[in-house]
């Protein structure tokens, strides 16, 4: 029987050097350079063994070249060695969309988003008690 040995995510981006350059500046990807000749559709960026692959997408782009707000895309989660590290390097640079918490599922977790709205989830298995309840919101019925 066939096996599948891994998976490399491919997101839609509008303006693939803007994508580029997020992706190297704050995560520390490098960047494959594309083949010589021409503007590039599609890029392939790795670090530490994990293969991400960008791809420009012209319903992304648009007549406004991408000036347009992102529309809500994929979500990637990265297990990473130190999630505390990479919220340091974020700060005042990247807006993070919640964490680092811990959850009740042994993990330390946050979020940040890509330029396209893709949601990146960095986490880190930890035996640190929870930081943070279940739901937001969420109470407890009367009489429980």
């Amino acid at each position: 029987m066939a096996r599948f040995a891994r998976v490399v995510p491919r997101l839609p981006v509008a303006d693939l050097g803007r994508s580029r350059g997020f992706y190297v500046e704050h995560l520390g990807f490098r960047a494959c350079e594309p083949e010589p000749g021409g503007d590039p559709d599609f890029l392939v960026l790795v670090r530490d063994g994990v293969e991400l692959q960008l791809e420009r997408d012209e319903a992304r782009s648009g007549p406004g070249g991408g000036d347009e707000p992102p529309v809500p895309g994929s979500t990637l989660s990265f297990e990473v060695d130190d999630a505390g590290a990479l919220h340091r390097r974020f700060a005042g640079r990247v807006a993070v969309e919640w964490g680092p918490e811990v959850y009740g599922y042994g993990r330390r977790e946050l979020a940040i988003r890509d330029p396209d709205g893709h949601l990146l989830i960095l986490s880190e298995p930890t035996d640190e008690p929870p930081t943070c309840g279940g739901r937001e919101g969420a109470e407890e019925p009367d009489g429980a």
